[in-house]
């Protein structure tokens, strides 16, 4: 996890999130790794928004590192529609994928970030 900002470090936010339930966005989880970890997002919130709320959770995946944001959509007119950020962001870089329930010394991974041989090229992504 990197480049944290709670919502008090955030300028123009918006007003405090409401206890409705967001939609989820997930953005360019395209491989089967991808697939996985979109589904493993998805799972950490409820499965019938709250579309009264106007609040949305995206999760974005670009050049394997995953971008978090909170933010409530404003209509400004019958066409038009802004966003406001709630709060808060953060970027995340997964280092592994383990199967089953987490265990640190005899857990089998599905995937681990080997940066000596993976971050050779700026062109192939696995997420």
């Amino acid at each position: 996890m990197s480049s944290v900002r709670l919502r008090k470090e955030i300028k123009r936010r918006g007003k405090d999130p409401t206890e409705h339930i967001p939609e989820i966005i997930l953005n360019n989880f395209t491989t089967r790794l991808g697939h996985s970890i979109g589904r493993m997002f998805a799972s950490l919130f409820p499965h019938n928004p709250q579309f009264t709320g106007r609040q949305v959770a995206t999760f974005h995946n670009q050049r394997d590192y995953i971008f978090f944001r909170f933010h409530r959509y404003i209509f400004k007119s019958e066409k038009k529609v802004g966003i406001q950020e709630l709060g808060p962001r953060f970027t995340l870089k997964l280092r592994s994928l383990q199967k089953g329930t987490f265990d640190s010394k005899y857990g089998e991974y599905e995937w681990v970030h080997k940066p000596r041989e993976m971050d050779t090229s700026r062109r192939k992504f696995h997420l």
